[in-house]
């Protein structure tokens, strides 16, 4: 067993063990809160170029699924734990989390100060790091430091489908789907074909006139890393599609729409990662918990008239975009971030954290109710 570094571009040191793939790996450290999913995560697009550590100690207890898997390959950039389990127990496993590691080509460490490496990225704010195998610290130091930021980075180009493929309808087909691939999940897929919809995933590039070619009953705007406002594209897209579909964004998807309507983004200081965020509903004051995986947020205040510098917890009032009027329908307890937005003058609507969870709790499934309605009712 190898010893492991990991050292962040500001020169913090952290030992431990080597558990995955050996060589070096660079990426955006982030902190994830979730109990469980480590598996998922892992293999969630949205987490590419990224190093994520877990803060529950103790990680891969209960194994591996091949079934779990949220993309085809995984695109994080490494794994840290406390600790990770030497044996695995569960009636559903076909491996180890150490085998997935190995066989998926991921750098993980074990051993290391997890608390101590989260405590540090709250304080510092995000920022990249280094970890590896039979390497110096002064050399992961300089990788770190030399590392490009997220910030202006298109990385959903990096994980969107290289060519359209469809999901058929579960059960009766209630109607059909084009969703644009900014690196989605699985799980969801399964969540809308659930729905009775037929799923037809197309590549982040897709012209607006070639989805509208398709037919759709409706148009799905994906999760996915790196920073929304590096898609132009994908923003042109949406612009065009506003009023002739109904259109639902979760996470990069609703950061999507929101700079389609208008709004800006900006990065957070280390992100929303867990599976046990709290989320208020502003139209009836009700409270959900959310699963969450994102680095930026959507800011309001440059058209409610504001100069859109500092973004401040939205009120509930209508604001006018050219797509008609607009409002925040959910926000962040923890920090007042703007959490979903609906259109009232077109058919669109998103939420910035994960409805199909994957890993998380189920208190947001609902949304897959709402635009399965909304394209009935077309």
């Amino acid at each position: 067993m190898k010893e492991g570094l990991a050292v962040t571009a500001d020169g913090q040191v952290f030992r431990g063990m080597s558990k995955g793939a050996e060589g070096v790996s660079v990426g955006e450290v982030i902190f994830n809160t979730s109990m469980s999913g480590y598996q998922e995560i892992l293999t969630d697009p949205s987490y590419a170029g990224q190093v994520i550590v877990m803060t529950l100690p103790h990680i891969g207890n209960y194994g591996v699924v091949a079934g779990d898997d949220q993309a085809p390959a995984p695109t994080a950039a490494g794994l840290i734990v406390r600790s990770l389990a030497r044996r695995y127990s569960s009636w559903r496993a076909d491996g180890s989390l150490a085998d997935l590691l190995a066989d998926r080509g991921i750098v993980a460490l074990a051993g290391i100060d997890t608390r101590r490496l989260t405590r540090h990225i709250q304080s510092a704010g995000a920022m990249q790091i280094a970890i590896g195998t039979d390497v110096d610290v002064t050399e992961l130091a300089e990788l770190a430091a030399a590392a490009p930021v997220i910030d202006g980075r298109d990385l959903a180009s990096n994980v969107t489908t290289s060519h359209a493929w469809t999901q058929p309808a579960f059960g009766e087909r209630r109607g059909k789907v084009v969703a644009l691939d900014l690196g989605i999940k699985r799980s969801i897929v399964r969540e809308l074909a659930g729905q009775g919809l037929e799923v037809r995933v197309v590549p982040l590039n897709t012209p607006a006139e070639s989805i509208i070619e398709q037919s759709p009953d409706g148009v799905f705007l994906s999760n996915g890393p790196g920073d929304p406002a590096a898609l132009p594209l994908a923003i042109a897209t949406v612009r065009l599609l506003l009023g002739r579909v109904p259109i639902f964004g979760i996470c990069l998807g609703h950061q999507v729409l929101g700079l389609a309507l208008g709004a800006t983004t900006y990065k957070l200081p280390f992100g929303h990662h867990g599976g046990n965020h709290p989320v208020r509903r502003l139209i009836d004051g009700r409270i959900e918990v959310t699963a969450h995986n994102h680095g930026f947020a959507v800011n309001l205040t440059n058209l409610a008239g504001g100069d859109g510098e500092t973004p401040v917890l939205p009120a509930a009032d209508r604001l006018r975009t050219e797509f008609g009027e607009i409002v925040a329908t959910h926000v962040n307890l923890n920090d007042g971030t703007v959490e979903g937005l609906a259109c009232r003058d077109v058919d669109a609507f998103s939420v910035q954290y994960h409805p199909e969870a994957a890993p998380g709790p189920h208190d947001a499934l609902h949304y897959f109710d709402h635009f399965a309605d909304l394209i009935a009712q077309r």
